[in-house]
C-alpha cells in the first residue's frame, strides 16, 4: 500500500473506530476508540512512509498520530521537531508510544533526555525520567544513580501523576539493576509510600517500589 493519502487513512480509522473501545480509552485520557492490534496490522500494510507520518501527526488526531508513530522512520526527525511534537502530545498513549518508539531511537534523546527532565512542564519531565530510566537499565554510563534517588526522595511524593509514575519507574529501576542502591532504593519507597495501595490485578507485580524491586530481582537467575 504505498502513495496512500491522508484523506484515505483518516476514512480508514473513522471506519475502525469502535465506540466501546472509545469508552475504555477515554477512562485513561485516550480519546480514540481503534484498537491497538487493529492500529499495528494497518502500519504493517502500510510500512514505513515518513512523510505520511508527518501529515497524520499534523491532523493532531489520536489514532493518526498513533498511526503516524508506527510507520515513521524516527531518525529522521530533527531534535526541535521531536520537542514540538512531545509538547503537544497530551493524551498518555501518544506520549508514550512517541517516547518510547521514536525518542528512544533518534541520535538527540540523550540531548532531549538532559533538557526535558529539567523542563518546567510536569507532563515534559516525565518523557526525562521515562529517558532516564531506559539508560539505567541499559546504559547507565555516565549517570549519577546517588544524585537521581536524591532528585526522587525529595520530589516524588509531591510530584503530579504522571512525573510521579515516571520517577517512581526509574526508583524501581535503580533499585532492580543497581545492587549497591538497592536499599537505598527499597528504603525510599517504603518512606514515600508512593503507589503503596495502587490497585493490581492478579498475577501482575505491584508498581509499589519495594515490592516490585523484590519481585523482580527474585525472577532473576543467581540474585
Amino acid at each position: 500500500m504505498t502513495d496512500t493519502t491522508v484523506a484515505e487513512v483518516m476514512a480508514e480509522l473513522a471506519a475502525l473506530d469502535d465506540p466501546r473501545a472509545r469508552q475504555v480509552n477515554e477512562k485513561h485520557g485516550d480519546d480514540h476508540g481503534v484498537h491497538l492490534g487493529v492500529l499495528r496490522a494497518l502500519a504493517k500494510r502500510l510500512k514505513t512512509q515518513q512523510e505520511l507520518a508527518r501529515q497524520l501527526w499534523a491532523t493532531s488526531d489520536t489514532a493518526a498520530r498513533l498511526l503516524a508513530i508506527l510507520i515513521c522512520r524516527p531518525k529522521a526527525f530533527e531534535r526541535d521537531e521531536l520537542d514540538a511534537m512531545l509538547r503537544e502530545a497530551r493524551t498518555p498513549k501518544v506520549h508514550d508510544w512517541l517516547v518510547r518508539n521514536v525518542v528512544k531511537k533518534s541520535p538527540h534523546s540523550e540531548e532531549l533526555r538532559l533538557a526535558w527532565s529539567a523542563d518546567a512542564d510536569p507532563v515534559v519531565a516525565s518523557a526525562g525520567w521515562a529517558l532516564t530510566t531506559e539508560r539505567v537499565a541499559k546504559q547507565p554510563e555516565g549517570l549519577d544513580l546517588t544524585g537521581l534517588l536524591d532528585v526522587i526522595e525529595a520530589e516524588m511524593r509531591d510530584a503530579p501523576d504522571r512525573l510521579q509514575w515516571a520517577m517512581n519507574h526509574c526508583l524501581a529501576q535503580i533499585g532492580i539493576e543497581h545492587a549497591g542502591h538497592r536499599a537505598r532504593a527499597i528504603d525510599i519507597g517504603e518512606r514515600l509510600e508512593v503507589l503503596k495501595d495502587y490497585p493490581t490485578p492478579p498475577n501482575c507485580t505491584s508498581p509499589f517500589a519495594p515490592v516490585w524491586i523484590a519481585e523482580m530481582v527474585r525472577r532473576r537467575p543467581g540474585r
